[in-house]
């Protein structure tokens, strides 16, 4: 384990070098990091699932760095040209563009201007004018004139590409221009010159700067696929008379004729060179920076899709509306395996709707029913409604179901693989319905993105956004627990320490040897090791199996320490979890030892009092406005309940059941400053707003969460419930000072953001 690595995470991450070493450890002997989060924090100091990926980062990019290193002290070294000083400078650094400016004298060149120009004879007229002596330029120039230089100008220009080649490599040049471009270098746009009417949606970067440092990722995301799609072109770069004073005052020695050639060489180097150099460098870190808030907003979304409220395990129907083609629905008992499917036609008005109630009552009680769920597409509203009017002799909930990825899964070689004998149409409902029983079951076989909650994704760099979300994923499925005898194998692929290969293994396994009774039988399944089970067996659930802890998150591990804890209570594991007030005559403190601390027992406690418990919130009912079905319905001063579909680092996007979700911009989230949406909403949250402003010509609606936002004439619209509104951020303490939103054209920000995002 390389000690410096240890010492650059412990000091980025604010954590103690025993700490980064004990992680990077376990990671390096295969330990994953929900494992390592969960059952190991005595080794780690208790480090969360964040902070030990960041150690897994960082660790990979100090490789990196080191490899590079390396290549480049061998470059110098066989060219002959390392010296004792270099090698120390190079050694100590652990920049990356501080290790490539050092390089940049060293690296093999192509042919350019200067080593032309050094072919042609000119570096040492280039040499004395670089020293900026007294004398007559053209006395210094005419001894290199030959065949291939005719002319003094020639053989002065030629030292000037000599000269400005060795400002542009100048290290220490080259770190004050990388500290001008950071504090004041701006981004531009502008657009190209007669594709203004192909280009309007960004028409805002038309003629546009903002300051780099300031500016927000998804601007950055907008002027970039603005020039992928050939319609606008960026600049990155500092004010240039500020750039030349920095290269004149490192550089420009003396006030004479060579000292003037000198200056001509550090405007050429820093036009043709550095700036398209550092203008490159810093467009890359832009964009970087860009990409790494737009895919947090989207793992953060994903995040709170993936943990919604599940039903449970109860039997559904599922409904994909549709007004032409019909619904297709289909009965899914409490597992999510399909019972029957039909197509109902509840929209017409003829005998067809007739046979729709009648369908939907047979099932009901045929399949004893719990809830059904909609699909909010095309004709949900609608169809919802019509349900919502049937007496089917109990109470049977109805639910609208967010059906973003459906198309995808109904499509995909999983849902052939499950459905082969149906078809698309089939496949989705039976999603949809799966998404209400358990939507993390559900969600994971859908490659994330396309469930529909991200900002840019196609944008980012695809595969740090597919390591991150794969790690929300994962972080996911083992937060939860996933149960053994019922999961699929697309689940338990998710699982600490399996995968696709080892999940295919267990789900044979299953079909081929009935249900799991203990998790020791995990090891019998052919190719799932001793390191597998230690990773995988704490996440996996037996319900109703040979020993209750199997239901629970508490690691084979530590079971006979349990069986310790009960022994000493005179009772079996079974009581103790049953009977809280054995469980308080225990002192944790008698069980501490060199392997277990009272990190892990207080967890022990926990899983004890609730074994098996689901973090997720219980699912609840949502009503939209009734009489509001399209945009036509909608009026600006309406207050309508709706549920937050999506968070972008502007704003967040709320259903009020129109089928074109509103923007309730950051500046509209709250009375209070909002600096990240993240603070005031949550993903599937039920929300009050009030219409701002309607463009059903660009399927545009703009709301807001604010309180006593300014209305128009009176609503027609059903107010929700007062208890169903987002009480204040300060509700029981001292109101805070709020600070005041910024209104800057608010509209037309609006329209920007709105225009980018879509």
């Amino acid at each position: 384990m390389n000690s410096k690595h240890i010492a650059l995470i412990s000091s980025e991450l604010g954590i103690s070098a025993r700490q980064a070493e004990n992680t990077m450890n376990l990671l390096a002997e295969g330990s994953t990091v929900p494992f390592i989060s969960r059952y190991r924090k005595e080794v780690t100091g208790s480090l969360d699932e964040v902070q030990i990926g960041r150690i897994e980062d960082l660790k990979k990019r100090y490789e990196e760095i080191e490899e590079r290193r390396n290549f480049i002290i061998r470059t110098i070294t066989d060219q002959g040209k390392m010296t004792p000083e270099l090698e120390a400078k190079l050694e100590a650094s652990w920049v990356l563009a501080e290790l490539e400016d050092m390089y940049l004298p060293y690296k093999p060149k192509r042919k350019t201007r200067a080593t032309v120009a050094i072919e042609k004879g000119l570096e040492p007229l280039a040499d004395t004018l670089f020293e900026q002596a007294d004398g007559d330029l053209e006395t210094l120039a005419k001894p290199f004139l030959n065949e291939q230089v005719l002319t003094i100008e020639e053989a002065l220009k030629g030292a000037r590409d000599i000269i400005a080649e060795k400002i542009n490599e100048n290290a220490e040049l080259r770190d004050k221009m990388r500290k001008l471009f950071t504090h004041t270098a701006g981004f531009s746009s502008k657009v190209i010159e007669g594709k203004e009417a192909e280009a309007i949606k960004y028409k805002d970067y038309f003629d546009f700067k903002e300051d780099l440092m300031n500016i927000p990722s998804h601007r950055v995301l907008a002027i970039l696929r603005g020039e992928a799609e050939g319609f606008l072109y960026g600049t990155i770069a500092p004010q240039e008379e500020d750039a030349l004073e920095i290269i004149n005052k490192q550089f420009v020695l003396a006030r004479n004729p060579a000292g003037e050639q000198v200056a001509k060489a550090g405007t050429d180097a820093y036009k043709r060179l550095l700036r398209p150099s550092l203008e490159n460098e810093f467009r890359a870190a832009a964009k970087e920076k860009a990409d790494v808030e737009a895919i947090n907003v989207f793992a953060e979304n994903l995040r709170q899709l993936l943990l919604a409220a599940p039903l449970g395990p109860k039997a559904v129907i599922a409904v994909d509306p549709g007004y032409r083609t019909g619904c297709k629905v289909v009965a899914l008992d409490e597992q999510g395996n399909m019972m029957e499917n039909d197509v109902i036609y509840p929209l017409e008005k003829n005998h067809k709707r007739d046979d729709a109630e009648h369908l939907l009552r047979q099932w009901v009680e045929r399949h004893n029913i719990a809830a059904i769920a909609v699909g909010n597409g095309t004709a949900g509203r609608e169809t919802e409604e019509f349900i919502k009017k049937l007496d089917f002799g109990k109470k049977v909930n109805v639910f609208m179901v967010n059906e973003s990825g459906a198309s995808v899964y109904s499509a995909s070689e999983v849902a052939r693989e499950e459905f082969p004998d149906f078809d698309v149409t089939v496949r989705g409902a039976v999603s949809i319905g799966r998404r209400l029983i358990d939507p993390l079951a559900e969600l994971v076989k859908i490659d994330p993105k396309a469930i529909g909650v991200g900002q840019y994704q196609h944008d980012v760099n695809q595969s740090h956004l597919k390591q991150s979300l794969d790690r929300v994923v994962i972080s996911c499925v083992n937060n939860v627990g996933v149960n053994l005898n019922t999961a699929s194998k697309h689940l338990l692929a998710y699982v600490s320490g399996l995968g696709p290969s080892l999940a295919e293994n267990i789900v044979k396994f299953r079909k081929e040897n009935g249900a799991f009774h203990n998790r020791l039988q995990l090891k019998k399944v052919p190719r799932l090791g001793e390191k597998a089970f230690e990773q995988c067996a704490g996440f996996l659930r037996i319900e109703n199996g040979d020993n209750p802890l199997d239901n629970s998150a508490v690691h084979p591990e530590r079971y006979k320490l349990v069986e310790q804890m009960a022994s000493k209570q005179h009772t079996t594991v079974a009581d103790l979890m049953a009977q809280e007030a054995l469980r308080k005559n225990l002192n944790l403190k008698e069980y501490v030892s060199e392997e277990v601390g009272l990190l892990t027992l207080e967890d022990i406690m926990k899983e004890l009092d609730k074994p098996s418990r689901d973090p997720r919130d219980e699912i609840a009912i949502f009503e939209y406005a009734d009489g509001i079905k399209s945009m036509e319905d909608v009026k600006v001063g309406m207050t309508l309940p709706g549920v937050v579909t999506n968070i972008t680092a502007f704003g967040a996007f709320v259903d009020i059941g129109v089928k074109q979700d509103g923007l309730v911009h950051i500046s509209h989230l709250s009375n209070r400053y909002v600096g990240n949406p993240n603070e005031v909403v949550k993903l599937n949250q039920k929300v009050t707003v009030t219409v701002l402003e309607i463009d059903p010509s660009r399927k545009r609606i703009s709301l807001s969460m604010k309180e006593n936002t300014p209305a128009a004439p009176a609503s027609s619209g059903r107010q929700e419930p007062r208890n169903n509104r987002p009480q204040p951020a300060n509700s029981g303490h001292k109101k805070a000072e709020a600070k005041p939103a910024p209104v800057n054209d608010f509209q037309s920000k609006l329209d920007e953001l709105r225009k980018k995002f879509n």
